[in-house]
């Protein structure tokens, strides 16, 4: 079977509490789909987010003196750089507007993932509390509907060190191993693979972004069908602390 992405349209604005499983099994049923075994969801983490009332109401929050001065030092709102540090553990790096830290999941990325786009103004979306247990939700709640085994990713958008432009990256995960290491195997010329550990979680969430978009597209659920993973798994044992390198061999924190 082909590899097959599909972004799912017509799913509305998401609420507190909304039942964005029924949402999404009524928006394929409009387009003329249905859930088919093996398939996979990638959904934005800001749905999740919306569902699960995880929004920041920035004019709530009192800056820290710490706060103030990390704004002076990056432009940002002192109230931005406050919900910033309410997600960190650590602040690693500090620049003209960005600040890079390690979120309370372990993720290190700019601004904690606090996310400002598509939420009303004043208004911002931080990474779910549990995105694992929030993809188990979700899938969960859509094999029981359906009967078909699946899996699902929560997706963020997120920017690379050394390269310039965001990619999507799984930031949860439930029914796939989100690492593929193929040490032991063989290449073409029959060597054997010493050190090969493939992304599978990272590259379809990047995949999944290409379809979901990242302005007014409106789309934030795709389905993958056809993937050639021998880790899509009938259990929900997984989850995505394996693409998060331990502290202690992160060779570029200072």
């Amino acid at each position: 079977m082909p590899l097959k992405i599909t972004g799912i349209t017509g799913i509305p604005f998401i609420k507190k509490g909304d039942p964005l499983d029924e949402f999404i099994l009524k928006a394929l049923s409009d387009m003329d789909m249905e859930i088919q075994e093996d398939d996979l969801l990638v959904i934005a983490e800001t749905a999740i987010a919306k569902e699960e009332g995880h929004i920041i109401d920035l004019k709530d929050l009192k800056p820290t003196p710490r706060a103030f001065e990390l704004a002076e030092k990056t432009g940002k709102e002192p109230e931005v750089v406050e919900a910033i540090l309410q997600e960190s553990v650590e602040v690693i790096k500090v620049g003209p507007d960005f600040i890079i830290s390690e979120t309370k999941h372990g993720f290190v990325c700019a601004n904690a993932g606090i996310d400002e786009s598509n939420v009303d103004d004043g208004l911002a979306t931080p990474i779910p509390e549990n995105p694992d247990k929030s993809a188990s939700r979700i899938r969960d709640k859509i094999m029981a509907k359906t009967g078909k085994e699946i899996s699902v990713i929560i997706s963020d958008t997120q920017g690379r060190a050394f390269r310039e432009g965001a990619v999507g990256v799984a930031i949860g995960i439930s029914g796939l191993e989100p690492l593929w290491d193929r040490s032991g195997e063989r290449d073409l010329y029959n060597r054997e693979l010493k050190t090969t550990a493939i992304a599978v979680a990272d590259e379809l969430a990047a995949a999944a972004s290409i379809v979901m978009g990242q302005a007014d597209e409106g789309i934030p659920v795709v389905l993958i069908r056809g993937v050639n993973y021998p880790k899509m798994l009938k259990n929900d044992s997984t989850n995505i602390k394996p693409l998060i390198r331990p502290k202690k061999y992160d060779v570029f924190r200072p």
